[in-house]
């Protein structure tokens, strides 16, 4: 298993951050793999992600919500009974700093699975300390022009 984080501060206040981040589908906006997160559920706590995997295939999964705390900290993990080609999970955390400032931090651990399918999907996870950083450069940039 492998896991990535990354924190920055950004000049926007934490509901504001945690309101922007809630909203899954938007996510393609800041992860670049990510091609759509569509709400399954009418309280939006079970999301079905689509993903841009190697040669030009695409990966789908579903993951629930399992911590949100507003406004501190939203959880999520892929459902295990809907058998996903990658296991992985996520959390933001958002940490009130005053003055209209928070601590932004995101965390993601991954599990690919083995054999050839393991070996295409690692592709979809190169460089994932990259991948976390440049999602939170671009999410500093959209919270703050808000």
């Amino acid at each position: 298993m492998g896991a990535v984080a990354h924190y920055i501060e950004v000049d926007a206040p934490a509901q504001a951050c945690y309101d922007w981040w809630r909203s899954f589908e938007k996510l393609p906006r800041v992860l670049s793999d990510v091609r759509e997160v569509k709400a399954k559920d009418g309280g939006g706590h079970r999301t079905v992600w689509t993903v841009d995997g190697p040669l030009g295939k695409t990966l789908t999964w579903e993951a629930d919500i399992v911590e949100d705390e507003a406004p501190h900290k939203i959880a999520w993990a892929t459902v295990d009974s809907t058998d996903p080609d990658v296991k992985n999970s996520g959390v933001v955390r958002f940490d009130d700093k005053g003055n209209g400032r928070t601590g932004f931090e995101i965390s993601l651990a991954y599990d690919p699975p083995a054999g050839k399918l393991g070996e295409a999907v690692a592709s979809l996870f190169s460089d994932p300390q990259k991948k976390v950083e440049r999602a939170a450069a671009e999410f500093k940039t959209i919270i703050e022009a808000r």
